[in-house]
């Protein structure tokens, strides 16, 4: 039976972990920018590694359904894919870009990765109760989430 010191040393360890994966969502978010469109376009191409999708989830503690949805794949492929380190399709890692890049906007609106991630997650009443993050899914719903978070930059209605 384990003690006390070795459960409270699993939970640390598991809770060290789990910041590590959401500050490398974060990192990567925040390095989309930096990128020419070629560079990002290459990239897609040649697919994230697979382990991001798992940062992702974590980022925004996305159910196994919302995660199918987004990456237009099932949890078992993106399991497999992580363990075999095969990268993600073409497909989940234009998602997984377009996600990105509208969190890194929303992390410099709310100065905040956590005030950030918080927003992304909740429904949103200026885009019909559909959580941001969701509506990422889509080119048009990134764009909608856009225009909401530049008119709560600029102090405007969304």
């Amino acid at each position: 039976m384990p003690t006390s010191t070795t459960t409270r040393r699993q939970t640390r360890t598991t809770d060290e972990s789990r910041e590590v994966m959401i500050a490398a969502f974060w990192d990567f978010s925040s390095n989309r920018n930096l990128l020419k469109d070629s560079e990002r376009l290459f990239q897609i191409k040649a697919g994230f590694s697979a382990h991001l999708f798992q940062a992702f989830r974590m980022t925004f503690d996305l159910q196994e359904r919302s995660l199918e949805t987004l990456l237009n794949a099932s949890i078992s492929t993106l399991k497999r894919r992580g363990r075999e380190q095969k990268p993600l399709n073409s497909v989940a890692s234009e998602r997984l870009d377009r996600i990105a890049a509208v969190c890194h906007m929303a992390e410099e609106v709310f100065e905040s990765r956590e005030a950030a991630a918080r927003w992304m997650s909740k429904p949103n009443k200026a885009l019909g109760e559909g959580t941001p993050v969701m509506l990422c899914e889509t080119e048009i719903g990134a764009k909608q989430v856009r225009r909401v978070l530049r008119a709560l930059r600029w102090g405007g209605a969304a």
